[in-house]
């Protein structure tokens, strides 16, 4: 049974409450929540947060099954590229690229794409673009920063630089005449 029979507000008041203490009050807290000291170890903000997840938890209840599991298997060691294989089969993405429509289906052996199964989204996005491609980012299925569906580590596109000036050239225009005065400096050409 739930200890805090409070409403959200008076929850959040209490969390709010506990952030703001010193480490000797959340030492102390720590003892009447779980009746045992905390480890040695565990920094004041660290010790704050689990006592404001106990008390939400107590509040509102703890996670859901799913979560459980997720946290069971992470601290088991199972790589995180095997935990977001979260598309089910039938699923069925779309990508428009260069004004074509491109429709992929989660199989449950791989990914349906014109009437061929491939086993990764990347090999698909490889053959419609014609250059290496992380095909979860390219079929919207992952974050910048995150590990993608397909376990690879995160990687940024490159944009091919295609406006024809060199590389090296500043974006600002007139900036070059500015640094060196009118008539030295770089040559034009």
């Amino acid at each position: 049974m739930a200890r805090w029979s409070s409403g959200p507000a008076a929850i959040g008041a209490e969390v709010d409450h506990v952030r703001s203490l010193g480490i000797v009050a959340l030492r102390t807290r720590w003892r009447s929540m779980f009746d045992k000291m905390p480890p040695a170890g565990l920094t004041k903000d660290i010790i704050a947060r689990m006592i404001a997840f106990r008390i939400q938890e107590e509040a509102f209840g703890g996670l859901d099954k799913d979560s459980v599991k997720l946290l069971e298997r992470l601290a088991r060691g199972d790589k995180p590229g095997e935990l977001n294989r979260r598309l089910k089969p039938g699923t069925i993405l779309v990508r428009e690229y260069k004004g074509e429509r491109h429709t992929v289906t989660v199989m449950p052996d791989g990914f349906l794409w014109q009437e061929t199964t491939y086993a990764s989204l990347s090999t698909i996005a490889r053959t419609i673009t014609g250059t290496a491609w992380n095909g979860p980012r390219f079929f919207g299925l992952r974050m910048p920063g995150a590990r993608d569906l397909e376990g690879t580590p995160k990687s940024k596109p490159v944009e091919p630089h295609t406006s024809g000036r060199s590389m090296r050239r500043s974006p600002v225009v007139g900036r070059a005449s500015h640094r060196f005065g009118p008539g030295r400096g770089r040559k034009r050409g």
